[in-house]
């Protein structure tokens, strides 16, 4: 998206008595280019544009679209996402135009709120007291959607006819044996990590319904308001699925004692470590299958060093049942 583009799609949204005066690339967003635009006068808006030039990720990450933890990217999964959180009284960011034409750039967009409140990250990290308002503000939101139910798993706008238990059995088998071609310390133990894998699986019960889940909610996909509402972003991914998934992933990403502000729901314990190792694998293989497409160079090492955790992690947690085996 350049400054020329930008200003014709302005003009149309806001119409010409906006102009636009800047156009700035942000921080993140590896499936889609996230932009602000800034106005002479008025509030300033945020652009997504899905457009092949802005997808980091291999184009073979694109063959599971249709599996829960395919590929999500485009305006149909935002829309469907944005309207389903709204639906429950979930805050997401306003949506004020979106279009598939591609008659401003060779990509779908679609123009919402600039919430300009800062990441939960940046907040708890800043003014921990009005942080964990938020945190608070954030686990009634999490319970409602963990209320909204499904007989189907899969992504809001893709129900599938697959269970969760065998999503994430197929899925950490993959993400393992992709991690051990790449990782010499997961190769060396991936019969343990397979055997694992498997025997935790079944030991897991199915289930018949299930909640809807943000996917990949760490406190840099949840922005504040200027009320201190939690404003969720990055929701592509929504779907509907155990709830023990959502909450595998905060404990990764949240600090402990903000963790324990977020879990007031019952959660299957069972379940919650079956899903841990999944992530733990999964954090090792995601980040280095981006790496092999020509994401940006300044956060190659951060990547990197996400893998590199996870690796360690994922042989901690190896090692952690071989104790407990030892214990019995």
């Amino acid at each position: 998206m350049n400054s020329e583009q930008a200003a014709g799609l302005a003009r149309e949204v806001f119409g010409a008595g906006r102009r636009l005066t800047g156009l700035e690339r942000l921080q993140g967003g590896s499936k889609k280019g996230v932009y602000r635009l800034s106005f002479e006068e008025g509030p300033s808006a945020v652009l997504y544009v899905w457009a092949e030039d802005e997808d980091y990720w291999p184009a073979d990450a694109h063959a599971e679209a249709a599996d829960p933890f395919g590929h999500a990217s485009g305006l149909r999964l935002f829309e469907a996402s944005r309207d389903c959180l709204s639906s429950i009284g979930v805050r997401v960011p306003a949506l004020y135009f979106a279009d598939r034409s591609r008659r401003h750039c060779p990509g779908d967009v679609a123009v919402i709120e600039d919430v300009r409140g800062g990441t939960l990250e940046e907040l708890l990290r800043d003014d921990p007291v009005k942080g964990e308002r938020v945190l608070d503000r954030l686990a009634v939101a999490l319970e409602a959607m963990g209320r909204h139910r499904s007989a189907s798993v899969g992504k809001v706008a893709e129900p599938t006819t697959r269970a969760a238990v065998e999503v994430v059995r197929g899925r950490a088998l993959r993400d393992l044996d992709e991690a051990a071609r790449r990782v010499g310390e997961i190769r060396e133990v991936r019969r343990e990590f397979e055997a694992a894998v498997r025997e935790m699986a079944d030991a897991v019960e199915e289930r018949t319904d299930y909640g809807l889940i943000h996917g990949e909610l760490g406190p840099d996909h949840v922005l504040v308001d200027e009320d201190g509402e939690p404003v969720l972003i990055d929701i592509e991914g929504a779907m509907f699925f155990d709830v023990e998934w959502e909450y595998v992933f905060l404990g990764l990403r949240f600090e402990e004692r903000h963790y324990e502000r977020l879990r007031p729901v019952e959660l299957d314990e069972g379940r919650m470590r079956f899903y841990r190792l999944a992530q733990h694998l999964s954090l090792v293989a995601g980040p280095l299958r981006l790496l092999d497409g020509d994401f940006p160079a300044a956060r190659r090492g951060f990547m990197r060093a996400i893998a590199t955790t996870h690796t360690r992690l994922a042989r901690e947690f190896l090692r952690g049942i071989a104790r407990a085996r030892e214990i019995d």
